[in-house]
């Protein structure tokens, strides 16, 4: 017996050894398969011995025999088995990151040229917002979701917007909450504004793109417009319920008719067929610019499209200086331009099809066509004509918030 005892206690010593020796070069499961064949080798008992010895659990011994058993045990270069392993917060509570999305998405901002998102709000009072509303989430995690989200953390110089409305942060509420009934009743939501013009001809583009080594793009040393090419100026629709875009590449000036003939073509060939129960429209829009919440041409447009289709169209504004807010911006245009970095414009069609090109994993599609149609400068709207539009301003900041009704029969129709 004595003799068994001290073969027993040599035979550990041996075990314990090599996996010291071994330990710095073992992964999950080769410290379990390795433990599993000891204790096969030791025969009966050996389980209890190895656990003893090595210190991996009886259980993990027993799991790794079972794979030893198992010809293949596991794909070549995996630990675990599909499936096995401590399952991401997103995928234990679904929910997350949606309520997620929920709090960072009345603050999220973007910048126009690029496909980066950043939010006012810190992790900490995110966790704390996400746990009140019954998730158990850490700061870290909403850190690390966040970065799945396409957020990024930003410096000071980018968040900084000087001298602000003091209503700015009620009116981003105003229309996040207004966004939100709208789409919850099926009703059309569309973020509108005009991307950068474009210069055609064989320009420089920022960006890089995969070529032959030594073998760049030819383009022109000097920016100077070209007058038989000219510019493009292409002006986006973005439904924010459906995540896809429709951008109208104009030739001649940005104007609100420009703007205005652009959401007509985009109601007739997409919206019409995508909402046909709709009732109301509602646009969000800068507040300069073509669409500008004071340019009256812009509300004269905007009824006789209420007139043509006979929807009531609300329009919501973002306070000066806030640009960066609109959808429209970190949605479809900043692809755009990640899609034609580096691609010289050097025509309509160019810039047609790479618009057109436009994808996103989250499903982004994008129709675009050119608007060869002349659109003239400078014209006035009357005080006169300003009476007979069906203008209705709401309570909270009418001049950003109105609604314009369609003219019904014995009404005076704008010519």
């Amino acid at each position: 017996m004595f003799w068994v005892i001290l073969e027993w206690m040599d035979d550990s010593a041996s075990v314990r050894k090599r996996f010291r020796l071994l330990e710095a070069v073992l992964d999950e499961r080769s410290r379990r398969l390795l433990a599993a064949a000891e204790s096969k080798v030791w025969g009966p008992g050996g389980i209890s011995k190895v656990s003893r010895a090595t210190g991996v659990s009886r259980q993990v011994i027993r799991l790794g025999l079972k794979e030893l058993s198992q010809s293949p045990a596991h794909p070549a270069g995996r630990v675990r088995r599909p499936g096995g392993g401590r399952k991401k917060a997103k995928h234990k509570d679904p929910a997350l990151v949606a309520d997620l999305e929920k709090l960072v998405d009345p603050t999220t901002r973007g910048h126009p040229e690029t496909c980066l998102r950043w939010t006012c709000n810190s992790v900490r009072k995110l966790a704390e917002d996400l746990n009140r509303m019954g998730h158990r989430v850490s700061y870290p995690v909403v850190a690390e979701l966040l970065h799945e989200l396409d957020y990024s953390l930003q410096a000071n110089r980018k968040t900084k917007e000087g001298d602000s409305h003091p209503d700015r942060n009620a009116q981003f509420k105003y229309i996040d909450d207004k966004v939100r009934r709208y789409i919850a009743l099926g009703q059309p939501v569309i973020s509108v504004d005009t991307k950068k013009k474009e210069l055609l001809g064989a320009f420089k583009n920022g960006g890089r793109e995969w070529r032959p080594q030594g073998n760049p793009e030819k383009v022109r040393v000097h920016d100077f417009v070209i007058p038989e090419l000219g510019r493009a100026a292409p002006y986006g629709v973005y439904d924010l319920a459906c995540n896809t875009g429709w951008v109208s590449v104009g030739v001649d000036h940005d104007t609100a008719s420009f703007a205005v003939e652009t959401i007509r073509r985009w109601w007739y060939a997409m919206g019409q067929e995508r909402y046909p129960r709709a009732e109301r429209l509602l646009i969000t829009a800068d507040g300069g610019g073509s669409n500008g919440s004071r340019v009256r041409l812009w509300k004269l447009e905007l009824q006789r499209l209420a007139d043509e289709t006979g929807l009531v169209i609300a329009v919501s504004h973002f306070p000066p200086g806030t640009s960066k807010w609109n959808k429209i911006e970190h949605r479809l245009f900043a692809f755009i331009s990640k899609n034609w970095r580096g691609q010289p414009l050097t025509s309509l069609k160019v810039i047609v099809n790479l618009i057109a090109g436009t994808t996103t994993k989250r499903g982004l599609k994008v129709h675009a066509e050119i608007d060869g149609q002349s659109y003239p400068a400078g014209i006035k709207v009357p005080d006169s004509t300003m009476a007979e539009i069906k203008l209705q301003r709401e309570a909270f900041h009418g001049e950003w918030n109105y609604e314009i009704l369609p003219r019904r029969e014995g009404d005076t129709v704008i010519s």
